[in-house]
């Protein structure tokens, strides 16, 4: 009778654990913590993060490791670092249009973190936000009223979704709606890459008189799993330079305004 091998854990099977492990730490890792998560030696983790790499699932960085963002958003501290000049200039393009008095909506996400720091010598602001970045930039300043969306927040951004989140949005109507997306796409628009996230965005637009998308140029051309909404609801798109082509097209044929930072006039449909 010839001894019985048990064979190996399947190399597929522990990338899907890895690709888990990624997702409930936000979207990234250390190669050290999926190690002692998973049991196993740092050496297996970086033998499948190669695998996971090749197949273009997750980016290798200096000790961790992210999955890409067409699968999931990195995390809020990691984004704030990504672009910061273009994100800066096109909170001050934004501050800009924003009145002493004026009521508004921002949502979870590095630009709008930005705007909200660009807003803070603004007053007597009428603030609805789902982020606590915003919130804390906001609130007890300059007679601001900071109203914050209720539910669990979000480990990897400070965020609130769900039911009680989009119930509380419903009892308030503002003049702009701010809000940043994932990607912009000539085909789909503007994407995000969580469900909830897309469905609170689609409540705000529809509770606001002025809709402003807010994308860095990093963001053209890329895809996220969910579209937000149809893009002719939308008013305005605020982003740090010319799109190219195919997406001026795309802003031009749902009449969205363009706004473009580093120039001193907006450049109409």
């Amino acid at each position: 009778m010839s001894d019985i091998v048990q064979a190996p854990l399947h190399s597929n099977h522990r990338e899907r654990e890895i690709l888990e492990e990624l997702r409930l730490a936000g979207g990234a890792s250390r190669i050290q913590f999926l190690a002692e998560r998973l049991a196993v030696s740092e050496e297996t983790i970086r033998r499948n993060i190669r695998s996971l790499e090749a197949n273009g699932l997750v980016t290798k960085v200096h000790g961790g490791v992210h999955i890409k963002d067409s699968i999931i958003e990195q995390p809020l501290h990691f984004r704030m670092n990504e672009n910061a000049e273009a994100k800066r200039m096109i909170a001050a393009r934004v501050a800009a249009m924003i009145q002493n008095g004026d009521t508004l909506f921002l949502d979870i996400g590095s630009t709008t973190a930005f705007i909200a720091v660009a807003l803070q010598k603004h007053q007597n602001l009428f603030i609805v936000t789902n982020a606590v970045s915003v919130a804390h930039a906001l609130a007890t300043r300059n007679g601001n009223r900071v109203f914050f969306a209720g539910g669990e927040l979000r480990g990897h951004d400070g965020g609130a979704f769900g039911m009680e989140a989009t119930n509380f949005l419903r009892r308030f109507n503002v003049r702009h709606a701010i809000l940043s997306v994932g990607a912009v796409n000539a085909v789909s628009g503007f994407m995000l890459h969580d469900l909830e996230e897309a469905e609170y965005s689609r409540e705000a637009a529809r509770r606001a008189e002025n809709r402003i998308i807010v994308a860095d140029s990093a963001k053209f051309g890329r895809s996220a799993p969910i579209i937000i909404d149809d893009p002719a609801i939308y008013d305005m798109m605020v982003t740090d330079d010319v799109p190219p082509p195919d997406i001026r097209a795309m802003l031009d044929r749902n009449e969205i305004d363009l706004v473009v930072a580093s120039q001193r006039r907006m450049e109409q449909r």
